[in-house]
């Protein structure tokens, strides 16, 4: 056999075509024409291709690419059954006709899908030594080589880099962090992850939480911390909003309280002749606690609004994505209350 022959494939009711992609399964190569005694020839040391996974073969010499190991880790954790329409490769093959696996039936997680994500505190693709791929947990494969399985009983909705399934950021740095033992590596992916605005700070503290993380020594404090970042990037959006966008300026982090009764709670931003407060919605704080914060927060804002006030409840999400959209929200408010009738008197503090 010449192995510096370009292979041709021929389907069964076809005829001979290239090759369609670089990193194939056993079985897909069959159902190309070439039976599994070739392949296990062309991969032998020397040869033109040479095995990747079980089952998972590269159609060429020299080290795969970041891109090769992320294509073989797929097709080894669906048994090849991984879809990639750009390819036009089949699915794993039956003697009928090829079988596609479920929608979002594994996906790339843990450091490789954050360095998908582009973190700059990971290191390239190509240098990872170990590939995370989340799969469902009735699913088959077990770890082998490079690759990683990792189990869950609810896949996530799943965001495609480079054409490739890869786990939202909350759920790839829980992966992530769950293996690190390093304090120092932890909270720089934690700290970027939020400093970043690659996601929300309670998305990740509720993602950690779930993942029973929370209470290992890597991640002590880590909610606080996290959470705590969070306000101060959305307090600083707030402020940037309202001076970008050309409203009053408002008085800042303020305490409400009635004429010598009882504190009603703080502002983040509050315009007295208007009486209109902007609150940043902190509801989602520590695990556990976001249902009775809830709570609070509507009752709360239930007696400003018969006391005449006017509270705007902003998203740091919000803040981040659409900032003119809040203003406007925030404009319309303060429009309406010069038009309405005066609210009860409210002592203004600073918190």
């Amino acid at each position: 056999m010449n192995h510096d022959t370009p292979l041709s494939f021929r389907r069964p009711d076809g005829p001979a075509e290239a090759a369609p992609c670089r990193v194939m399964t056993t079985a897909q190569l069959r159902a190309l024409g070439v039976p599994a005694a070739e392949t296990a020839e062309r991969c032998r040391p020397g040869g033109p291709w040479q095995h990747l996974l079980p089952g998972v073969h590269l159609l060429r010499p020299g080290p795969p690419t970041g891109p090769d190991r992320l294509r073989a880790a797929l097709l080894y954790a669906t048994r090849g059954a991984w879809p990639d329409p750009g390819s036009g490769v089949p699915a794993q093959p039956t003697a009928r006709k090829p079988c596609r696996p479920p929608r979002c039936a594994a996906m790339i997680t843990g450091l490789a899908a954050l360095a998908l994500h582009g973190f700059a505190a990971v290191p390239p693709l190509p240098t990872l030594r170990t590939i995370d791929v989340l799969v469902g947990r009735l699913r088959r494969p077990r770890s082998a080589g490079w690759v990683r399985i990792r189990r869950t009983a609810a896949l996530p909705e799943p965001v495609t880099i480079l054409g490739v399934p890869v786990a939202p950021v909350p759920r790839a740095v829980a992966d992530a962090v769950g293996r690190l033992t390093d304090v120092t590596a932890v909270r720089r992916l934690l700290t970027e992850a939020v400093r970043d605005g690659h996601c929300e700070p309670a998305a990740l503290v509720r993602e950690l939480s779930a993942a029973r993380l929370l209470d290992r020594p890597p991640l002590v404090g880590a909610a606080e911390a996290l959470l705590a970042e969070g306000r101060a990037l959305a307090e600083d959006r707030l402020y940037r909003m309202v001076r970008v966008h050309g409203l009053p300026e408002p008085v800042w982090n303020v305490e409400l309280r009635l004429p010598g009764g009882p504190a009603l709670g703080g502002a983040d931003a509050y315009w007295p002749e208007r009486a209109v407060a902007v609150e940043l919605d902190a509801c989602a704080g520590r695990p556990g606690e976001a249902g009775a914060a809830g709570e609070r927060h509507t009752r709360r804002r239930e007696l400003l609004q018969r006391l005449g006030v006017t509270v705007v409840p902003l998203s740091p999400r919000a803040l981040r994505d659409a900032p003119r959209q809040q203003a406007t929200v925030v404009r319309t408010a303060l429009r309406a209350a010069a038009v309405r009738e005066p609210a009860a008197p409210v002592v203004v503090l600073p918190r």
